[in-house]
């Protein structure tokens, strides 16, 4: 990244360089997703406020699914786990290494991936991998390595959230944009034409404060003082956001592309973090990227974080929008704040 400043209010922040790689002979082997039955409509949140057509207008979105009482991130994740399984035939004791990106777990601790680990009945290493919206391009990034160093021959990946448990129901910037869900894949050694091209990865924590949640940790652990109401809930900038992630993912494409030897038109399908249908718009428009090549989903699920990818990349392979060859370019990017892009031959 360059060191071009952004200024929010009096406040100016760096972004640093991703960190770049390459790493083939990687495949993906099967997909799978989940999302809650609970549908929930722009129209459900007009006690806010919030007509339900402004909602489209700002951010795409028209519905999206919230896991009811009683259904936990590890649900969902079982859940797309088992489809994964499922499509890619292959036995869940073969699997071994559980990697979940998730930035809202059933609970602080144990890893989330254990619980998700022990009802899918494997053995094999397991833990949770916290990048917020990024969530799942880090685990994937990571498991590439466990394949790589010969660690792992099948691993797991997957990205689930309960983003609906973690934003405030009476904040209207906030609560219609997230919804909840689940997408895994499963990778194991490919041909050496397989595999992730190259990608860029990095973190800026100078701009954490645009996209947190302050409570619930060991600063500032869960309280009732009412003084403290609401820091329970997730708090975002979304102009600051909008702004960094537009510059990011331009400037992060370039780099995978050029690393890679590559050009925009020979890409085959492009799929972005599904937050806000603007920002992939704008992306799209700046870059000159082919419209026909760009999946979306967010105006059926809204943002589900580190789960968004996964859902994509299964509903576009289950439409039948990916082959074996295809170049496939990916990017998350939120919190943190943390981006990972990738361009990966299918």
């Amino acid at each position: 990244m360059t060191s071009e400043m952004i200024r929010r209010d009096d406040v100016e922040f760096h972004e640093k360089r991703s960190r770049m790689g390459r790493q083939m002979g990687i495949q993906v082997v099967g997909l799978g997703s989940s999302v809650p039955d609970l549908l929930v409509t722009n129209d459900e949140f007009a006690s806010l406020g919030s007509d339900a057509e402004w909602i489209v207008q700002r951010t795409g979105i028209r519905e999206r699914r919230h896991a009811p009482p009683g259904v936990t991130t590890s649900d969902l994740a079982v859940k797309a786990a088992l489809r994964c399984i499922e499509d890619a035939n292959v036995d869940p004791q073969d699997i071994d290494l559980l990697l979940l990106g998730t930035m809202t777990p059933d609970m602080p601790l144990p890893a989330t991936a254990c619980s998700v680990q022990e009802r899918l009945g494997i053995r094999a290493p397991a833990m949770d991998l916290h990048a917020a919206c990024a969530g799942f391009v880090y685990s994937l990034i990571t498991a590439t390595q466990f394949i790589a160093s010969g660690t792992s021959q099948l691993a797991l990946i997957i990205g689930a959230e309960c983003n609906s448990r973690l934003t405030d129901p009476n904040d209207r910037s906030t609560y219609p944009l997230f919804g909840d869900g689940a997408g895994a894949v499963l990778i194991s050694p490919g041909s050496q034409r397989q595999g992730l091209l190259s990608f860029a990865i990095g973190a800026d924590g100078s701009g954490a404060d645009l996209l947190c949640c302050q409570m619930g940790g060991a600063q500032l652990p869960f309280s009732t003082d009412p003084k403290l109401a609401g820091l329970q809930y997730l708090q975002m900038e979304g102009r600051a956001i909008f702004k960094w992630a537009i510059r990011m993912l331009g400037e992060t494409i370039g780099d995978v592309l050029s690393a890679a030897d590559a050009k925009l038109d020979e890409v085959d399908l492009v799929v972005f973090h599904q937050a806000n249908s603007r920002i992939i718009d704008s992306t799209v428009n700046m870059l000159g990227i082919d419209e026909s090549k760009v999946f979306k989903n967010l105006d059926r699920y809204g943002n589900t974080s580190a789960a968004s990818i996964p859902l994509a990349l299964d509903e576009a392979h289950r439409a039948g929008r990916i082959k074996s060859g295809d170049l496939v370019l990916l990017s998350g990017f939120g919190a943190g704040l943390a981006w990972g892009t990738i361009l990966m031959r299918w």
